[in-house]
């Protein structure tokens, strides 16, 4: 019997795939737990169109992070450290210092999870940091750090 699943099985398939298996096995265990149901002509047609969505819909998320990408290439985040007399640091910014900067100067919800800060930032300046909008798409931030 041909199943469409409706979430992973182990040792049978992943959700939305259409497999074959014992006719028992798919009566007693899969459309039992609602796991698969059977793979009639409207069925098949059904999980069709709603792939057809979910890969326009996937398609208009990568477009939206593309411009936001292109949006955040623009902006500049200003973030200010105390500094000692001979220019020494006080602390650091931190990956959510820079994403709550971010939020009161411009807007922005930046997730802190997303920025890929391999240390946080220490010295005065400018630096480009990393964010990951997407799987596919990755954004930088212009960060400026000056003196308090």
């Amino acid at each position: 019997m041909k199943v469409i699943l409706l979430e992973d099985v182990k040792t049978v398939g992943k959700k939305g795939e259409v497999v074959e298996v014992n006719d028992g096995f798919a009566r007693n265990v899969l459309l039992k737990k609602k796991q698969g149901v059977e793979a009639t002509p409207k069925a098949l047609n059904d999980l069709k169109l709603k792939n057809a969505n979910d890969k326009k819909i996937a398609q208009e998320v990568l477009e939206e992070a593309q411009r936001f990408a292109e949006e955040l290439k623009e902006k500049t985040i200003e973030v200010t450290i105390k500094t000692g007399k001979d220019g020494r640091s006080f602390g650091s910014v931190s990956a959510k210092e820079i994403a709550e900067a971010a939020k009161a100067q411009h807007g922005y919800d930046l997730d802190k999870k997303k920025m890929q800060l391999s240390e946080p930032i220490k010295n005065l300046g400018t630096y480009n940091v990393p964010i990951r909008l997407h799987t596919k798409v990755t954004a930088e931030l212009k960060v400026h750090v000056s003196e308090k």
